[in-house]
C-alpha cells in the first residue's frame, strides 16, 4: 500500500546545528510508528517538518499523497496533532474548544456538533462539557487535546509525548484510547520518551540520535536484534566483585551505573547460580526490553 508518510532524507540545519540529518521512514496506513530518540535528538523538529511547520534544507515529504511543505495546508485538512503543551482557549469551555476548532477547518458547525459528544465520552469528559479550561486536572486538558485532535476525523494522528506528566491511571487510559483508534483503522505518528509506551502501542519504530537515524524495526525485532535477551541488575556491597566474575559465567557484557550493575546474557543460568550463593549482594533477573535497546545505542548521558 502507497505509505501515508514518507520522508526522505530528511535535513534541517539551525546556524551551525543539524538537527535532522537524513532522516528516512515510512509509515503505512493504519500503523503506529514511533519516533524515539534522547532529548535534543530531532524527534519534534522532524515532526514540524513533516507537518509542513517548518520548510526543510534537503529531503523530500510526502504526506497523504500531498507534497509537504508546497500543499502542507491540504495535507493538514486530513491530519490532527497533539503537541507537547495543551494549547487550549482558557476563554471556552470544554465544548466551545471542540466547536472552536472545528471552524479552524472550515467544518460546518453542524457536523462538529454531531462530534462533540461521542468524543467527550470517548476523552471521558462528558460530565465536563460546561467547564472551564482552568477547573480541569493536567490529565483532562490532555484527554481534550486528543479529542480535539480528532474534531475533523484526522486520517493520522501526530502525537509528541502524549502522556509526559501524566499519573499511571491517565497514561493507561490514553493507550487504550490510542488502541482504539488504531482499531477504527486511524495511523499515529508518536514521539514518547517511555520505552514501554512505545513497546505497548507501536508496530514500527525509529530511533534516532544527534538528528541520524540509527535503528529502525518493530520493537520485538529490536529487542532480539540489538541486545542480549536476559538481563541480571546486581545491587549490594559485593556487586563490583561481581562485576569482574560476570563475564566467566556467560554474561557477555556487564555494565555498571551508579550503585547497579547491568550483566546481559544470552543464559543466564550459570550466573544465576553463582549469585544465589551469595549473600553479599541483591539480583533481578528479567527480560530485556526497548529501555536496555535505547541505553545501549544512545547511551546513559543526561541529555540537556
Amino acid at each position: 500500500m502507497k505509505p501515508v508518510l514518507a520522508v526522505h532524507g530528511l535535513v534541517k540545519t539551525f546556524g551551525s546545528h543539524r538537527a535532522v540529518d537524513g532522516v528516512t521512514f515510512e509509515v503505512a496506513p493504519g500503523e503506529c510508528f514511533g519516533l524515539l530518540g534522547p532529548n535534543g535528538a530531532g524527534k519534534s523538529t522532524t515532526l514540524k517538518l513533516a507537518l509542513g511547520l517548518m520548510e526543510p534544507d534537503a529531503g523530500r515529504i510526502d504526506l497523504l499523497g500531498e507534497p509537504v511543505p508546497a500543499r502542507a495546508r491540504e495535507a493538514r485538512q486530513k491530519v490532527g496533532v497533539v503537541p507537547q503543551n495543551d494549547p487550549l482557549d482558557p476563554d471556552f469551555t470544554v465544548a466551545e474548544n471542540l466547536l472552536v476548532f472545528g471552524r479552524y477547518f472550515g467544518q460546518p458547525d453542524a457536523i462538529t456538533h454531531s462530534r462533540i459528544e461521542p468524543l467527550l465520552e470517548f476523552a471521558q469528559l462528558g460530565n465536563k462539557r460546561d467547564a472551564r479550561i482552568q477547573t480541569l486536572s493536567g490529565g483532562m486538558k490532555r484527554r481534550l487535546t486528543m479529542a480535539r485532535a480528532l474534531i475533523n476525523d484526522p486520517q493520522v494522528l501526530f502525537l509528541d509525548e502524549p502522556t509526559t506528566g501524566l499519573d499511571p491511571q491517565a497514561r493507561h487510559l490514553i493507550w487504550e484510547r490510542l488502541k482504539r483508534l488504531l482499531a477504527q483503522g486511524k495511523t499515529i505518528v508518536l514521539t514518547t520518551h517511555f520505552m514501554d509506551e512505545a513497546e505497548r502501542l507501536c508496530d514500527r519504530l525509529a530511533i534516532i540520535d544527534s538528528g541520524r537515524p540509527i535503528a529502525s524495526a518493530s520493537p520485538t525485532a529490536l529487542i532480539s536484534q540489538e541486545i542480549e535477551p536476559h538481563v541480571i541488575e546486581v545491587h549490594g556491597p559485593g556487586r563490583a566483585h561481581w562485576a569482574d566474575l560476570a563475564p566467566r559465567f556467560g554474561c557477555g557484557r556487564v555494565e555498571t551505573v551508579g550503585e547497579t550493575t547491568f550483566a546481559y546474557c544470552e543464559d543466564p543460568s550459570a550466573a544465576l547460580a553463582v549469585l544465589q550463593t551469595r549473600s553479599d549482594v541483591r539480583t533481578l533477573h528479567r527480560p530485556a526490553n526497548l529501555e536496555d535497546v535505547f541505553l545501549k545505542l544512545t547511551g546513559r548521558d543526561l541529555r540537556d
